[in-house]
């Protein structure tokens, strides 16, 4: 086939190929078949997988599902690589360490790499499409559109005069990168090492540095890269959709099974422990707060660590030796949160249905420190920090413990369990901030399990808005409803 085809065919973009198309010299099966057989083996799926049993199966799931739709076209397999399965980067999930990897590996024989979640679900023949039409000799950032509608601490306040127009990817629906952009990356990445000293919004991250103060591409919006759910009737155009449902495999965890640890200290007594206890306290069958004062109105458990204006680094640890110690060995679960978490126990106990407590589990929302130059992840503590009990007495066990008791306990944390070779397993569930510091487009497609801060926002509110059981709940003996579009 290719010896009697035109020069031009050559090229990595199939624009040409409509215009044999119009001209009636070949039939439009002989022009699909060309397209999917030069394409498909040009795409390089790179899926954001994790090495903890339930995601690893999601992302094997996933790569078998590409594969057979390519099986089925009759053509030759597409490379579909698992993040967590490449060797030697700590930091393989913020991708930019990969860049230089990409390029060496796949700069001289694909056309694109096209990023995408465990969740993410895609159309191949329209995903062939979609890319058809962009040219791939050319730089090309594609994704579905994110922007910020107010600066926020997240982004660190970045375009704070209209923060609206700089766009990012939502990588729930898929993100590709043109193999030219990746190449051109790799070449900066070689020359300029990576900055940064914290990962904490990787896809804001991400099109920062592909912008690089406007000397790079801009994110390109394409329609087709979905996030609306694969029964929707939205998605006849979509060449990816999201699996947007919170996970639960089997019945929920009990009540019983979740121990919960709040975060106080004296001088919040007054005004943040009465929101728990308005709002999602009573999901919780086993809660104990802990302070560096015993107010038995509350009740609150001085652990005889001071409090600390810093990190609690001190506190964490006493609790951990505490829930090792006291609390029923039947326990399996422990969720450490502060005193101005909002959480959802009722949707946390759902999640928890998937994961293995017998397995070392250290569950929250990721961060990323110094991941470009060897680091460590670890879970924000402000979103709650959720560990198995046998990742609580793998740590204790382990000599690893605070450099000081002012330290910031969700980093050393994360540097503990590095060391230990137990992974840190992210869930965009959780949230370090408020509702309002995330993109509608991004929380459109979630069912949340936490937020963090009280920052100008009324906490009870948020909760029953976006974190309650159901979404009109009794309080104070009224029947309350609340629009997430004011918050």
């Amino acid at each position: 086939m290719g010896s009697n085809l035109p020069g031009f065919l050559c090229f990595k973009s199939v624009a040409g190929l409509f215009y044999l198309l119009s001209s009636r010299k070949f039939g439009y099966i002989y022009f699909i078949t060309y397209l999917y057989f030069s394409e498909l083996k040009g795409i390089v799926f790179i899926i954001q997988s994790q090495s903890n049993s339930f995601h690893s199966k999601r992302a094997e799931d996933l790569k078998r599902d590409i594969l057979k739709q390519a099986a089925d076209l009759g053509k030759e397999l597409p490379t579909v690589l698992l993040i967590h399965q490449m060797d030697g980067h700590e930091g393989a999930w913020t991708i930019l360490p990969l860049m230089r990897d990409f390029s060496v590996t796949y700069g001289r024989n694909s056309s694109w790499i096209f990023f995408c979640e465990e969740d993410t679900r895609i159309q191949v023949v329209k995903l062939l499409e979609t890319l058809g039409r962009f040219d791939g000799s050319k730089e090309w950032f594609l994704g579905k559109a994110l922007y910020d509608e107010e600066s926020t601490i997240i982004h660190h306040y970045a375009f704070a005069e209209n923060p609206t127009v700089f766009k990012f990817p939502d990588f729930a629906a898929g993100w590709a990168l043109s193999i030219p952009l990746v190449n051109k990356l790799a070449k900066k990445l070689k020359s300029e090492p990576l900055k940064s000293d914290f990962t904490i919004d990787l896809k804001h991250e991400i099109a920062l540095y592909i912008w690089q103060r406007g000397e790079g591409p801009h994110l390109t919006p394409v329609p087709e890269f979905c996030t609306d759910d694969v029964n929707s009737y939205k998605v006849e155009h979509c060449a990816t959709t999201f699996s947007n449902f919170l996970p639960l495999c089997g019945e929920p965890v009990k009540k019983e099974d979740v121990f919960v640890a709040v975060k106080t200290c004296r001088k919040f007594h007054g005004d943040r422990i009465p929101v728990v206890k308005q709002t999602w306290e009573r999901e919780a069958a086993l809660i104990e707060y802990y302070s560096d004062y015993a107010d038995i109105s509350i009740p609150t458990i001085d652990l005889g660590i001071p409090n600390t204006d810093r990190g609690h680094c001190g506190k964490t640890f006493a609790i951990l030796e505490r829930f090792s110690n006291h609390s029923s060995p039947r326990t399996p679960w422990l969720v450490v949160v502060d005193d101005d978490t909002l959480i959802s126990i009722f949707r946390l106990r759902k999640l928890l249905s998937c994961y293995d407590p017998n397995e070392p589990v250290f569950l929250g929302e990721r961060y990323g420190y110094g991941l470009g130059t060897g680091g460590y992840s670890y879970i924000t503590g402000g979103g709650g920090m959720v560990f198995s009990r046998i990742a609580v007495q793998k740590l204790l066990a382990s000599k690893c413990r605070c450099y000081s008791m002012d330290a910031p306990d969700d980093m050393v944390l994360g540097m503990c369990f590095s060391g230990l070779g137990i992974p840190i397993t992210h869930s965009p569930l959780f949230h370090q901030a408020r509702p309002m510091d995330y993109p509608k487009g991004y929380l459109s497609h979630q069912i949340p399990v936490s937020f963090h801060k009280h920052w100008n926002i009324d906490p009870v509110k948020v909760y029953f808005t976006w974190l309650a059981p159901n979404t009109e709940e009794s309080f104070n003996g009224k029947k309350v409803r609340y629009n997430r579009e004011d918050l």
